[in-house]
């Protein structure tokens, strides 16, 4: 009863795209024709990351009904770590009252950000928005757009998400419809990212090693407010599925890099260069973030994994990645409206000399067509080649491949273990990237197996 309605109801999506038909031009894209490619590459003087592994295990802070509060590392990077347990309502409302304060900051501090990213946009100056929600800011403003973005993915969005958000709003007292837009910075701001699954014969003991490299905005207010949110659904019913471990923001509930008690991890890559593979874009559809949370909250294969997305409403064009730390298994998936490709080690695409195929490793460097960085991630990728540990990962090759500026997450399903990293702060000390910063390893088990609080 609380999934996504939009294929019980013939007509939603119609009708939504007649009231908004005034935009419809700009929320349907074509695809690309002739393909443009990204001229960025690494710092040919990229040191290697030296700190000290933080295995620290999580302390206890505080708690309310329904939620707990840990930290893991220390000082600039300290990482908290936020356990949610009940119905979507009772974890939000949970959620809210823990990290009320902080709630409100990310929240005000991201509608801010948004403004001010409109307001460049218009201006003709650099920002992050995506060229079709420019155009609609310009006709109907920041907060209509936004609005728009949500009716158009709201026919696919679960229930569950809006009764989370209202719990967050009836605890932090911010109203429920900011916190729903902020939700669509995903859908409609440009990112830069990372990722690569390796296993059996490329990895140290054959176990499943997953990266997921955040490339975004340093500048925002994002570095200011990481936290790892473990859900605990109720079991009562079995509606709610099972746990897993957002790793985001404080109050941001949609999925751009996570695990789950099943042994599923995510990867995700925004691409600003397709090739004419990708097809068309759309607006109309459920929201990335939010079929990669339900990935994690909801599966328990590769293979329900990749059927969700094959049958999703999807949207944006993105890289994905799902891994399978139980089989160890990795596929990716070239991700539009028009098509919803999965890819092996054995036939990755692009097929071109910068991004080589390497047996039992699929990789990607910050987009679909990007020379520079995947060549120099294939090349540390296929020198570590039967000796990949996640050690090893973060001294030698995200760091040379200077990728996951904002965040940056290993999951090394052999041993139970993921490893975090996150950029520095405002007023913080040390390396500005997260890739060059300290990592907290945590263990899978302490995160899933906690009781609630009494």
């Amino acid at each position: 009863p609380h999934l996504p309605s939009g294929m019980q109801h013939q007509g939603v999506a119609g009708m939504m795209m007649a009231t908004a038909a005034v935009v419809v031009a700009v929320l349907m894209l074509a695809g690309a024709g002739e393909a443009a490619m990204c001229s960025g590459k690494p710092s040919p003087s990229a040191q290697p990351n030296t700190n000290p592994i933080n295995f620290g295990m999580p302390q206890f802070v505080a708690s309310v009904r329904n939620a707990k509060l840990y930290t893991v590392g220390s000082g600039d990077d300290l990482l908290p770590i936020v356990h949610l347990w009940g119905s979507p309502y009772d974890m939000g409302y949970a959620h809210g009252s823990l990290r009320n304060e902080t709630m409100r900051a990310f929240i005000n501090d991201v509608w801010t950000y948004l403004q001010d990213e409109a307001e460049e946009a218009i201006n003709g100056t650099f920002h992050h928005l995506k060229p079709w929600f420019v155009d609609l800011v310009a006709e109907h403003g920041l907060e209509k757009a936004l609005d728009l973005t949500i009716d158009a993915t709201k026919a696919w969005t679960g229930d569950y998400f809006d009764m989370e958000i209202q719990g967050m709003a009836d605890a932090t007292k911010v109203d429920a419809l900011l916190i729903r837009r902020i939700h669509m910075f995903g859908e409609v701001t440009r990112g830069d990212c990372s990722m690569f699954g390796a296993s059996n014969t490329a990895t140290y003991g054959g176990g499943l090693l997953q990266m997921r490299a955040l490339d975004w905005d340093v500048d925002g207010p994002f570095r200011n407010f990481p936290q790892i949110t473990v859900y605990h659904p109720d079991q009562t019913t079995g509606e709610w599925g099972h746990a897993f471990a957002n790793i985001g923001f404080t109050g941001f509930i949609g999925t751009v890099t996570g695990v789950s008690s099943t042994y599923l991890g995510v990867s995700e890559i925004g691409v600003s260069f397709p090739d004419n593979t990708f097809g068309q874009m759309s607006r109309f559809g459920v929201p990335f973030t939010y079929v990669l949370r339900d990935i994690l909250q909801f599966d328990y294969s590769l293979g329900s994994a990749t059927s969700r997305l094959r049958n999703a409403h999807r949207t944006c064009d993105l890289i994905l990645g799902v891994g399978d730390g139980k089989t160890s298994t990795f596929r990716s998936i070239q991700y539009s409206a028009s098509v919803a490709n999965i890819y092996s080690a054995d036939n990755m695409m692009p097929e071109a000399s910068w991004h080589a195929r390497i047996q039992d490793i699929v990789y990607y460097g910050m987009d679909w067509l990007c020379p520079s960085f995947n060549q120099v991630l294939h090349d540390k990728l296929a020198f570590y080649h039967g000796e990949l540990t996640a050690q090893i990962a973060i001294s030698n090759i995200t760091s040379i491949v200077q990728t996951g500026n904002l965040h940056l997450a290993l999951y090394d399903f052999g041993e139970a273990l993921i490893y975090v990293a996150n950029a520095r702060p405002d007023g913080g000390s040390g390396p500005a990237m997260a890739y060059d910063r300290t990592f907290k390893a945590i263990n899978l088990n302490v995160l899933f197996n906690d009781a609630p609080p009494s």
